[in-house]
């Protein structure tokens, strides 16, 4: 099993602090869906980077490109149009605690 990370690139600077309802909502959606992953064993790690530049960090497990292609393609906040993905494939060469 590989492990995967795509970047959730925010449409525009100060996002967090900016959002309509619009996006509060699709992103509320796309956090349970994070969450189902998590619950399911296949969701690494997940998280915004803070300051002007808000870009979501989405680390997972999928057994091929495709799969992952998949699996970030179906993230709401993708799949409705408010924001942009990047698919990139991830190893972790040193964690905290191995």
């Amino acid at each position: 099993m590989a492990d995967w990370i795509y970047f959730i690139h925010s449409p525009r600077e100060n996002f967090a602090s900016t959002m309509t309802p619009a996006e509060e909502e699709v992103w509320g959606r796309h956090f349970d869906r994070l969450k189902a992953l998590h619950r399911d064993g296949v969701l690494v790690l997940a998280g915004p980077t803070l300051g002007t530049i808000n870009t979501g960090v989405v680390i997972f497990e999928a057994p091929t490109e495709e799969a992952a292609a998949q699996i970030m393609a179906e993230d709401p906040v993708l799949l409705e149009g408010f924001a942009r993905g990047e698919l990139r494939e991830f190893r972790v060469s040193l964690l905290k605690g191995q």
